[in-house]
């Protein structure tokens, strides 16, 4: 990735951080892996496999951790930190500042604001945006373009809404809130009632309450709950294209990958991490700290720190040792055709 960058300025977002080498440029050009990178690039160490291309990079300026004991080439810099992963993510959120700058407090000429909504000054709503009545928005937030933010809709500070999203009324988002082009937070749930053979229709009256420090990826769905709340809590990742059904409740600081479904009435605990296209039966319970692989098909309870894989979904061991037992199954058969045919 191409971009402008001060030495200086990389350099001082590490201020305690033990600095060894030099180097004469005073601009840096981007971020570059290790054996990608030439002069003028920032790379970094974070899996110790890659230890060996270290000797050889060219980069300018390097991330290692603070244990590595080669020293740097000539006119290249080590910054020598505990994570030089993280470190790598606030450089990437330094850059992002330039790349993306906040949007200009105001209100666009082509949105529209329902006369009752309450908008704080230094918010921004971008081109085409639909405010409903009653809806507030908090200190500092973003709404890019053709956003719909349904009546009553309640928007802490800080947040950015991308292009494309709709919250529907009623439904609350809390502070620094990200949700990515396309999220729909609040569409009625799946509910439907079988009379005398025909589908009949529950409407859903809820909402969805969606915590601080939340952010939610591309195309995610969150449908709102039937009376109640659905809710998303403190610091939860949701990835693209995820679908979380009515009443489902997720704890603070899980995470869920891509294209998940999740059906109604789940209660997820605490920091339960979900691999991508998972899938979740209704009305159960996942206990916290459990880890469940992608394409894991779960469809009973899970208790606290479980790690389960596989549809349906067994514990890790047990699903890799079924695994290697399948692999054989063709070469037993064989053998027993050959005794079979002995008799």
């Amino acid at each position: 990735m191409k971009c402008d960058l001060n030495l200086k300025e990389i350099c001082g977002l590490f201020k305690q951080a033990t600095k060894v080498g030099n180097c004469d440029l005073s601009d840096l050009s981007g971020i570059a892996s290790l054996t990608e990178a030439v002069k003028g690039d920032v790379s970094f160490l974070g899996n110790p496999k890659y230890k060996k291309d270290i000797k050889n990079c060219k980069a300018s300026l390097v991330l290692v951790p603070t244990d590595l004991e080669e020293a740097p080439q000539d006119n290249q810099i080590f910054i020598k930190l505990d994570d030089p992963s993280h470190g790598l993510a606030i450089i990437c959120k330094f850059i992002e500042s330039r790349i993306y700058p906040a949007s200009e407090p105001g209100i666009h000429t082509t949105a529209f604001v329902e006369d009752s909504a309450k908008i704080e000054t230094s918010a921004s709503i971008g081109p085409f945006c639909y405010i409903g009545k009653d809806a507030t928005i908090g200190v500092g937030c973003q709404i890019l373009s053709h956003c719909h933010i349904g009546g009553g809709v309640k928007i802490g500070d800080q947040c950015k809404i991308h292009p494309g999203v709709k919250v529907l009324s009623r439904c609350e988002i809390g502070n620094r809130v990200i949700l990515n082009a396309g999220v729909v937070i609040g569409s009625e749930g799946y509910g439907f009632e079988q009379v005398k053979g025909e589908n009949v229709k529950t409407p859903h009256l809820g909402i969805v309450v969606v915590e601080d420090d939340v952010e939610i990826g591309a195309n995610t769905c969150i449908d709102r709950a039937r009376f109640e709340k659905s809710l998303i809590g403190t610091g939860t990742k949701i990835d693209n294209l995820v679908q979380i059904g009515h009443n489902v409740k997720i704890g603070k600081d899980c995470l869920i990958v891509a294209q998940v479904g999740i059906a109604g009435s789940v209660r997820m605990e605490d920091q339960v991490i979900v691999g991508g296209q998972a899938g979740f039966a209704g009305h159960l319970k996942i206990g916290k700290r459990a880890r469940i692989a992608g394409q894991a098909g779960i469809t009973k309870d899970v208790e606290p720190g479980a790690f389960l894989k596989g549809n349906p979904a067994l514990p890790v061991q047990l699903a890799h040792r079924l695994s290697v037992l399948q692999r054989k199954l063709p070469d037993l058969f064989i053998r027993f055709a050959q005794i079979e045919g002995k008799k």
